[in-house]
């Protein structure tokens, strides 16, 4: 059984950064496809960012156009941790952020995804 596990999340200003985790554990984790989703209250689980190998590209990155220019994914395969540093936050970034792996489909679609971590909450404050 594969878990997943967030930390980082927390209480910031507008404008500031936070950085969060997510640490694969359990049984030989391998999966292509790591993502980032959030869900703010009341609203639907949106896509936020995902990193994959695509092609030649060892690491393709792909991003929410909300997350472009502020946001960054990254991979450590050693550690099997995937991280997103976010940047100039803002108050519409105030959610709780999953990570999640292996989608059967379009990796966008929170939907297709089968293993999911259990959120850490952004606040950002105004």
């Amino acid at each position: 059984q594969v878990q997943l596990e967030e930390s980082g999340g927390g209480l910031v200003q507008a404008g500031g950064s936070l950085r969060l985790s997510c640490a694969a554990s359990g049984r030989t984790f391998s999966s292509n496809v790591m993502g980032w989703f959030r869900q703010a209250p009341g609203k639907e689980r949106e896509f936020v960012a995902a990193i994959m190998r695509s092609g030649s590209i060892i690491n393709y990155r792909a991003y929410a156009d909300s997350a472009k220019g502020r946001f960054t994914i990254s991979r450590d395969n050693a550690k099997i941790t995937v991280t997103l540093q976010m940047n100039s936050l803002k108050p519409e970034d105030t959610a709780v952020y999953y990570c999640a792996a292996g989608p059967s489909g379009d990796y966008r679609d929170w939907r297709n995804y089968a293993v999911w971590g259990q959120g850490t909450l952004v606040t950002v404050s105004s």
